[in-house]
């Protein structure tokens, strides 16, 4: 209904348009006053600072939207009109036109330094962290402006990334009009210098960068130094500004060698794809990589100045620059920076997909068995959670406790060829993005399910098998010592606290939250502890270790090497995900917060473990239900909270945005809805086509491209 009510209110809108305006086209007496107000401000005799902050209230005023009640409520539309109203009412006024032209000119004369060209766009950290810290630090306490500082007044009369657009959207009229308000000849000649001086600079800026022992080592073989591309083009730069006049082939000689040096930075990306991942060295390639781009900027520029051509080179120099500003302030390098990193982590594991994925009803029974093996370690997990609980430690030693207990039994479960539920594997991302290159096609989107019901389906079976074997051998257990001890291992008080803890209506939801992140993130830590292993070679320092290499031999170091390699990420995810969830109680009650582990599986061992303490009401309560469903709903929030993160991480790393991100949430919806069974049961055997009868048959045909037909031919 509204949008009819909105599409009727344009045409009417229109026709009145055709008929003729309703109110006068002349200016409006309130921006006509506030004009005057702001030009009759300009000192050109004030100090820089004032005459700056003068020059960002102009802006703002010509920035300002239009009230909503205004003809004109577009935001350019409304800068345009308030641009023309300005410099129509200075034209009439030749006095106050003489002091503002004063004002500006001096400000842009007394600014020296090539700041705004090589500055404005340009972080000056080179370090992740430090580029993060600063950052911050200005949300926290703006920037002021320094004085002779082009490059902080640009940002400061422009500090929205919308401003762009008004500097690009503006009419030749105008641009010629602004630039005879604010430039002369000598601004022109000091434009032209500082163009020089920020080329000089860049230029060093890229070859200490493009020089340095991090880079050549990622550059294929190494050559001199005087012969690599980076130090050509200084040599080339400087003989172009030394040379008078504009030499048209002195400047392409250095836009060939620029295009040299931006390919050398793609031959650095391949070493990162092929050898691991560095942050802090990506973001220098991205500044590399930008330092280039804006010195052939800086040299069209140079080429325009004294031409007809100035005023539009120059404006589109300057809305370029505060483009790049904010894309860095919104974290654009940094996001490069850590999709090149998730990318390498979630194609370090890509041949590795045992115990993970169950496409059929054998790799089905195999997880299974599997979850079976790692059942067994968590019952005695489950134990040892008890024993811990009733000895009563001290913060730093219950964490050490739990971390040392979780460890032995993640470390147990690998050795075992276990698998336990709820925890990803840093195979699981590579397998969704692998899907996500074909998303634009239907069948790479019915992939994309297919293999996120296979994975689901591996982590049902995962805890099938826990399930099977945990609560059996626990109840056991649990049995077992109130048989020969005498003795019950919770109390009566304890059995109701374990039942409330564990009650869906609590704060079980919200931990079972929490320990599926902590899943996720220790595959996340396996990745990044395999691309950190294979990044700093330690495959081949292993092997190569005189100490091993002697009380080993050369072939047992070097099996001993691949070994290592092979599990270094199995290893770490373990140990992560250990200290982790041995952290979580010890922190919580450090902050004064109960917070527990909220495991599926560990969860229904615990109520397994109250039940045989319990008497024979215990299963009449109305509290041990809810008990029940808290340890579901902890196993499907487990598994749910791990998967979506790791399906996340796939769709950041290969670029997946906006519409596409939002299709692939809504079909897997759609899919579970539709058929939620197929994420839980092993799939059915597929009929042979000798067993198909009718239409059946038919699909089948179909679905078989390879099959000859009756003709004999594919």
């Amino acid at each position: 209904m509204k949008f009819y009510i909105l599409r009727a209110w344009a045409r009417c809108r229109r026709l009145l348009g055709k008929a003729g305006p309703v109110r006068s086209a002349g200016p409006d007496p309130r921006e006509l006053r506030q004009a005057e107000h702001l030009m009759r401000r300009a000192a050109p005799f004030a100090s820089w600072i004032e005459r700056a902050h003068w020059m960002v209230e102009v802006a703002a005023w010509l920035r300002a939207e239009a009230p909503v009640w205004s003809e004109q409520t577009s935001g350019l539309v409304c800068a345009h009109r308030r641009t023309r109203l300005m410099l129509d009412w200075l034209q009439q006024d030749k006095e106050i036109r003489r002091l503002v032209q004063a004002t500006i000119q001096k400000t842009l004369r007394e600014a020296g330094g090539p700041e705004l060209f090589c500055g404005a766009g340009l972080s000056p950290k080179a370090n992740l962290l430090g580029e993060m810290t600063r950052r911050v630090g200005r949300l926290i306490l703006p920037g002021t402006l320094v004085p002779g500082d082009l490059s902080a007044l640009l940002l400061a009369m422009f500090p929205q990334e919308k401003d762009e657009r008004w500097l690009r959207s503006l009419d030749p009229v105008l641009r010629r009009r602004l630039w005879k308000l604010i430039a002369d000849d000598g601004i022109g000649h000091g434009l032209q210098q500082q163009i020089d001086e920020a080329l000089h600079f860049l230029v060093n800026a890229v070859v200490a960068t493009g020089i340095s022992p991090e880079m050549r080592q990622r550059l294929g073989p190494l050559l001199p130094l005087r012969t690599t591309p980076f130090m050509a083009l200084r040599r080339e730069l400087e003989k172009y500004l030394s040379l008078p006049g504009k030499d048209e082939g002195a400047m392409r000689s250095v836009r060939m060698l620029l295009a040299v040096c931006q390919a050398q930075t793609d031959k650095v990306y391949e070493h990162l794809d092929e050898y691991g991942v560095s942050v802090a060295l990506v973001v220098e390639v991205e500044q590399l990589r930008a330092r280039i781009a804006r010195m052939g900027r800086l040299i069209e520029l140079r080429a325009t100045l004294g031409e007809d051509g100035a005023a539009q080179a120059i404006q589109d120099f300057l809305a370029d620059r505060v483009r790049d500003h904010h894309r860095w302030a919104t974290g654009s390098m940094i996001g490069r920076s850590f999709s090149l990193l998730a990318r390498k982590v979630v194609e370090r594991h890509s041949g590795q997909q045992e115990h993970h994925i169950a496409h059929d009803r054998q790799q089905y029974g195999e997880i299974l068995r599997a979850g079976s093996v790692a059942g067994s370690m968590l019952a005695l997990t489950v134990m040892g959670m008890f024993v811990i609980e009733t000895t009563k430690m001290a913060g730093f030693f219950e964490l050490l406790a739990y971390s040392g207990l979780f460890g032995t039994t993640l470390l147990g479960i690998g050795l075992l060829g276990g698998a336990l539920a709820g925890r990803q594997s840093p195979v699981v991302a590579p397998i969704l993005a692998a899907r996500m290159g074909l998303l634009d096609t239907v069948e790479g989107l019915r992939g994309l399910l297919k293999d996120s019901a296979a994975l689901l389906r591996a982590q049902a079976a995962a805890t099938m098998g826990n399930l099977v074997v945990a609560v059996p051998v626990v109840v056991v257990i649990a049995v077992a010592v109130r048989a020969w001890g005498g003795v019950s291992l919770l109390a009566e008080g304890a059995v109701g606290d374990v039942v409330r803890s564990l009650s869906l209506f609590g704060f079980t939801p919200v931990l079972a939250v929490l320990t599926g992140l902590m899943c996720w993130l220790a595959s996340l830590a396996a990745g990044l502890a395999g691309n950190w292993f294979v990044l700093h070679r330690l495959r081949d320092a292993v092997a190569h270790h005189p100490g091993l290499r002697m009380l080993l031999g050369p072939a047992r170091a070097l099996r001993l090497a691949d070994w290592v390699a092979g599990h270094v990420s199995a290893i770490a995810g373990g140990l992560a995900l250990a200290v982790l969830l041995g952290m979580l109680p010890a922190l919580g009650g450090f902050f004064g917060v109960h917070l527990d582990i909220r495991h599926g599986v560990l969860s229904a061992g615990m109520l397994a473990v109250a039940a045989s303490s319990a008497g024979a009401g215990f299963w009449q309560e109305a509290s041990t239900w809810l008990a029940v469903a808290g340890v579901v709903a902890s196993g499907l929030l487990n598994v749910a909270t791990a998967f979506l993160c790791s399906l996340a991480l796939a769709l950041y790393a290969k670029g997946v945005r906006g519409r596409a991100r939002k299709m692939v949430m809504r079909s897997l919806w759609r899919r579970l809805r539709a058929a939620p069974l197929a994420f839980v049961l092993p799939p059915q055997r597929r009929p042979t086509p000798q067993q198909a009868r009718g239409p059946q048959r038919r699909e089948i045909e179909q679905a078989e491209p390879d099959r000859p037909d009756r003709t004999g031919t594919h």
